[in-house]
This record gives structure tokens, sequence and C-alpha cells, in this order.
């Protein structure tokens, strides 16, 4: 998970074991289960000096299905399907969207499964035919490499306009002072959609650092993916295997 790397690289310890040679012996790295920010993937290659391969699979095809490669890692991106498996943005009539346009991932491969136990209606909203919707939006670039934005139930529009919150993570987490972050829907003061993104800081939380933060993702964000607050927490709410659990986040906002 990413933020086990996250964690280790925060770690007291961690830069006396790569001094010691502890990690020599790592010759590549996978991080799954979450989309891996393009910052902490670059941290993390720049400080051990090995590959770190974001991929992404799901339990019902029992396995990773789109992944960078040991010599071919573009931070940020999920890389491209892997040698058995099909994949497919589409738009919602079905049909693939064009280049660069952000839709939902299909995928097709042997080890699919063949339905919900006793679930008939949510295998049918699962499998189109010999394809799985994955509930994960992405878009696929001219060169044929997938990038996630968001799944689909996290994803939410502002003026219009879906917000991937992954982008506005990894832009954050760009900053010195962001250890992690999670960026969900909220409504501001005017009851209209917004961003809210909850940060843990690596130092002390302040309302300079909350400035800080704002004018950063201003200059890199168009203006309505910039989240409307920066609220500082200790701690993330994460599940068991690591992912975080956004639908907390979006309970406790104000």
């Amino acid at each position: 998970m990413p933020s086990f790397y996250n964690a280790m690289m925060a770690d007291d310890g961690f830069c006396a074991a790569i001094a010691n040679g502890s990690l020599s012996s790592l010759q590549v790295c996978v991080s799954a289960g979450e989309a891996l920010p393009a910052p902490l993937c670059e941290r993390w290659m720049e400080t051990i000096g090995v590959p770190l391969l974001d991929g992404i699979g799901s339990t019902e095809l029992l396995h990773i299905f789109i992944a960078n490669r040991p010599d071919d890692v573009r931070p940020g991106c999920s890389g491209r399907p892997i040698p058995g498996y099909d994949a497919r943005v589409v738009g919602e009539d079905g049909n693939d969207v064009a280049p660069d346009v952000v839709g939902d991932l299909w995928i097709r491969g042997d080890s699919a499964c063949d339905g919900y136990w006793n679930r008939h209606t949510a295998t049918k909203q699962a499998l189109r035919g010999e394809w799985f919707v994955t509930g994960d939006k992405y878009r696929v670039d001219d060169d044929g490499y997938y990038w996630y934005a968001g799944r689909a139930d996290d994803m939410f529009k502002v003026q219009g306009q879906w917000v991937s919150p992954p982008q506005v993570e990894s832009v954050l987490l760009e900053h010195d002072g962001v250890r992690e972050v999670a960026v969900v829907a909220a409504t501001d003061d005017e009851g209209l959609s917004c961003g809210l993104a909850f940060v843990v800081p690596v130092g002390s939380a302040n309302e300079p650092l909350a400035t800080a933060l704002l004018e950063h993702a201003a200059g890199r964000l168009s203006r309505y993916m910039v989240p409307e607050r920066i609220e500082f927490v200790d701690e993330l709410p994460r599940t068991a295997s690591g992912k975080i659990r956004r639908y907390l986040l979006r309970d406790r906002q104000g």
C-alpha cells in the first residue's frame, strides 16, 4: 500500500537502515490497493534507488491487471495492461472514449469471476458479457498508459466540472509540510459543492501552512479543483488493509 511506503520514509530509523545497507538487497518494489501518488513514488525511488511499481487489480480478477514495469515507471500512472488482460475506458453509452478523456475502466481476462454469490443484481451491474466494470475512473493517453482519476463514488463536481481527488492530493503532497492528505466533497458557506482537504502535517498545523498549501494548489491546478479549505488531522481513517475511509471524512466535515 502507498501508506506503507509513506510510513517507512517518515520513520526515524529509515535513513539509518539505508545507511547501514539493510535495504541493499531490494531490486524492485510494488504498490497496490490504492493509487500511488507521483510525489511519493518519486521520493521513494530517489531515496532507495530501485523502481516502485504502481498497479491496479481486484478480487474479481484475482490479479493485478494494469501495472508499471521495472524498466518503464511513470510516477502517477498505473501503467499498461499486463499480458492476458485487455482494458477499455468507456463513457456512459458503453463506447470507448477519446484519449485523455476520463471514463469507466472495464477489464477482461481469463481469471475473472463468473459473478457474485447469491447477488444477482450486483452481478448484472458488474459484468458486461466478458468485461468486468471495475468502478474506477481512468483516462488512457495516446501511448496506451492508464491514469487513475478516482473511484466513481469518490469523484465529485465543482462548478459543473469533475474533480479527481487523487490528482488534487498528488499536488498537495508535493509540499514539504504534508505527510498525508485526503480530498473529499464538501459544501461551502453558500451551500455550493467544493473540495475539502484533510491533511496530516509533517510538523505543526497552523494557519500559515494552510494558506501556503492553498496557494501551492492554486498555482498547479485549475481554480475549480483547488480545495475550499484545509483541515489538519493527526491521522487519516483507514481500513485494516490501509485504504482511506473517505466516507468517514465526508461525515466529519465542518
